[in-house]
């Protein structure tokens, strides 16, 4: 695996044009399916050796953005995460935020390649079983072959199941994947490093919050919560 330490320290966090692409990019993303039980969200994650340094507060981001959800409903979310030699897992969907705490929590990081295809794939299996509010991906690195992801975004898209990238560090192979990615899904990408875990959370939350909720939700929650949230909910109409 290649070393990936002095890219995550040196890059630079995303900036306000960035971050307001982002939330613009979250506005227009099609409610979610009334009528049809609890939003799903598929929230995947990079567990390779190099993550092992903020895998601890992306546990503790997740389950706080988890609990935004509750009183919507609830929100039904899927963690999936590749490590080590070929290993890919996901959990049963989930509707308690400390069963999804203890499921991460159990995680260790482990060295290894990216399986980025294998969460793509995934996510349309999932979607064709039953309707996928998103997909979200934490991740740092991409080692794969960016046209062969990029036909399974474009899938993703037709399915219409945006896909939320969140972008550890800024390595500027990885940068260019994950960004691929989220265009050719309908969705958005986002870098943020240790700095921006507030923000992280902010948006996390109200991505999961709109799963949930919709609309309205998201307009509620805004006006509670301000910051990112409040953001995307104004550009909502």
């Amino acid at each position: 695996m290649p070393d990936r330490k002095n890219s995550l320290s040196t890059a630079a966090p995303s900036d306000s044009s960035d971050i307001d692409s982002f939330l613009r990019k979250v506005a227009v993303t099609p409610p979610p399916l009334k009528g049809k039980g609890k939003g799903r969200l598929l929230f995947a994650m990079d567990a390779t050796a190099s993550r092992e340094r903020s895998w601890d507060s992306a546990c503790q981001i997740q389950g706080e953005m988890f609990e935004q959800t509750a009183a919507l409903g609830g929100l039904l979310v899927q963690l999936a995460y590749y490590r080590g030699f070929s290993e890919f897992r996901a959990t049963k969907w989930l509707s308690s935020s400390r069963r999804l705490v203890r499921h991460m929590s159990a995680v260790h990081c482990l060295g290894g390649h990216t399986q980025m295809g294998k969460v793509l794939k995934h996510a349309i299996r999932e979607c064709k079983a039953e309707k996928l509010g998103a997909l979200v991906f934490v991740g740092d690195a991409m080692e794969e072959n960016v046209d062969d992801l990029c036909a399974l975004a474009g899938e993703l898209g037709l399915l219409k199941v945006p896909a939320f990238i969140f972008h550890e560090g800024g390595e500027p192979e990885a940068a260019l994947a994950f960004r691929q990615i989220a265009r050719l899904s309908g969705g958005a990408y986002l870098q943020f490093d240790s700095t921006s875990a507030a923000q992280l959370k902010g948006l996390l939350s109200a991505v999961a919050v709109y799963a949930a909720g919709g609309r309205r939700a998201l307009a509620d929650y805004g006006k509670r919560q301000g910051g990112a949230a409040l953001q995307i909910s104004h550009q909502i109409k």
